[in-house]
C-alpha cells in the first residue's frame, strides 16, 4: 500500500503549514481562544478564500472533491498548529450530514454558505445517557400536523455557541436504542425553545448544552427519510473519528518534536539530557508510536475512499482510533515527563497540545470503545 502523498497532496499541505508558519503561532491563538467567539473570524473566512471549506464536500456539491486522504492532510497540520477554528464541525459533522442526507434544494440552500464561510453549523447528537452509542437517542419528535416538535437535550454539542443551524439527531418512532426511527433535523440555533449553555472544553474550544422545549420544526426541515437517518450518521461520524485522529496525529508529532527540542538546552548534572541514554530510549518509543499511528490512520482514510465493504471500512477506523488512543497516551505523557513540571503550564504550548489530544482521545468514543467495536465486528 503507497502511503505517499501525491502533488495536489503536498501542495494542499504546503497552504497549511505556510498559514501557521506565519499567522499562527502560540500566542496568536492564546489571543483567539480568549475572544469572545472562541475563534478568529479572519481566519475562517481566509480558510474559505483558500478552499479549505471546500475539500470535504463532492464536486457535485460544489466542492473539492477532495477524499478522505485529502482530509487528513490537512488535519494532521492542524493538529501541529492545534487550530481552535470549528473545521469539524462546521464541514466535516454539520456540513457531512447535510452532504449525505439532504435533498438538492436542502443542498443547494446550505453548502454554499459553509464553504463560503457564511454559514456555522453544530452536529447535536450526543446525550448524557448514550455514552458513545450513535443509536441510544431519547430526543423526541413527535409529529403535530405539518411540523415536528422536538423535546429532550444534547450534551457536548461541538461548536454549538456559534453555529447558526443545528443539526439535530432526534426519535421519531421506536425504543430508546433501536436503531430504526432516527432522524436528522435542521433547527435554527435562535429559535423559540431553544436553549444553549455554552463552555470552553479542556482544550479550549467551545461547545455548549443544548436543550429542546416543544420546538416547532417543519416536516421539511428533516433531513433525509423518516427514521432512517441511523447508517449516514454513522458514516459521517467514522469520516469526523479518521479526521481527528489525523489531528491527533499531527498535535503528537508536535509533541515529539517540542520533547526533543527541550531535551537539547534542558541540563541537568551539567549536560542536556537529551544526551541521557534512558531518555533517549523514551524519545525513541514516541517516535514509533507517532509512525504507527499515523501509518494506520492513513490506511483507514484509504479504506473509506476505496470500494470494500461497510465492514471493513468500519474495522479500519476502529483499528485507527484504537490506536491513535493508544499513541496519546504513550506520547502526551512522555512529552510531559520529560518536560517536567513546565510542561503542564498555561505558559507552554506543550501542556495545551497535551489537553487537546486527551480530548481527541475521548471524542467519538476512546481507545477501549474502539477496541471492543473492532472485536466485534
Amino acid at each position: 500500500m503507497d502511503f505517499s502523498y501525491t502533488e495536489e497532496q503536498q501542495m494542499l499541505q504546503d497552504s497549511v503549514q505556510k498559514f501557521v508558519q506565519n499567522s499562527y503561532d502560540f500566542d496568536t491563538r492564546n489571543t483567539i481562544i480568549a475572544s469572545d467567539d472562541g475563534y478568529s473570524l479572519e481566519n475562517w473566512q481566509l480558510f474559505a478564500e483558500l478552499g479549505w471549506l471546500t475539500v470535504p464536500f463532492s464536486e457535485a456539491d460544489g466542492g473539492f472533491g477532495g477524499s478522505a486522504v485529502d482530509l487528513i492532510v490537512m488535519m494532521e497540520e492542524f493538529g501541529k498548529a492545534n487550530l481552535v477554528e470549528p473545521f469539524t464541525p462546521t464541514a466535516i459533522l454539520g456540513g457531512g450530514l447535510v452532504a449525505a442526507l439532504g435533498t438538492d434544494a436542502q443542498k443547494a440552500e446550505l453548502l454554499p454558505r459553509v464553504m463560503d464561510g457564511s454559514l456555522q453549523l453544530a452536529c447535536a447528537y450526543a446525550e448524557s445517557t448514550s455514552r458513545f452509542n450513535l443509536a441510544s437517542v431519547s430526543t423526541s419528535a413527535e409529529s403535530d400536523a405539518d411540523r415536528l416538535v422536538i423535546n429532550g437535550s444534547k450534551v457536548a454539542v461541538l461548536n454549538g455557541p456559534s453555529a447558526d443551524k443545528l443539526l439535530v439527531v432526534a426519535r421519531e418512532s421506536g425504543a430508546t436504542t433501536d436503531r430504526s426511527g432516527i432522524s436528522v433535523f435542521l433547527v435554527d440555533s435562535e429559535s423559540e425553545g431553544v436553549s444553549v449553555q455554552a463552555y470552553t472544553n479542556v482544550d479550549g474550544k467551545r461547545a455548549a448544552r443544548i436543550s429542546f422545549d416543544c420546538v416547532a420544526v417543519p416536516v421539511a426541515q428533516r433531513l433525509g427519510e423518516a427514521g432512517g437517518a441511523l447508517v449516514a450518521l454513522q458514516a459521517v461520524i467514522d469520516r469526523a473519528i479518521v479526521a481527528t485522529s489525523a489531528e491527533a496525529v499531527g498535535a503528537l508529532e508536535a509533541l515529539l518534536q517540542k520533547t526533543v527540542e527541550y531535551s537539547k538546552i534542558r541540563k541537568q548534572f551539567g549536560t542536556a539530557i537529551g544526551t541521557f541514554q534512558a531518555l533517549q530510549h523514551r524519545m525513541a518509543d514516541m517516535f514509533i508510536e507517532c509512525q504507527l499511528a499515523r501509518s494506520i490512520v492513513i490506511m483507514a482514510a484509504m479504506k473509506l475512499g476505496s470500494s470494500e465493504s461497510e465492514l471493513e471500512k468500519t474495522k479500519s477506523v476502529s483499528a485507527a482510533k484504537s490506536r491513535v488512543g493508544r499513541a496519546i497516551e504513550k506520547v502526551s505523557q512522555e512529552a510531559i515527563q520529560i518536560h517536567g513540571g513546565i510542561g503542564m503550564t498555561e505558559e507552554l504550548d506543550v501542556g495545551h497540545l497535551f489537553k487537546r489530544v486527551t480530548a481527541i482521545d475521548v471524542m467519538f468514543g476512546n481507545a477501549d470503545y474502539h477496541t471492543e467495536r473492532f472485536a466485534s465486528l
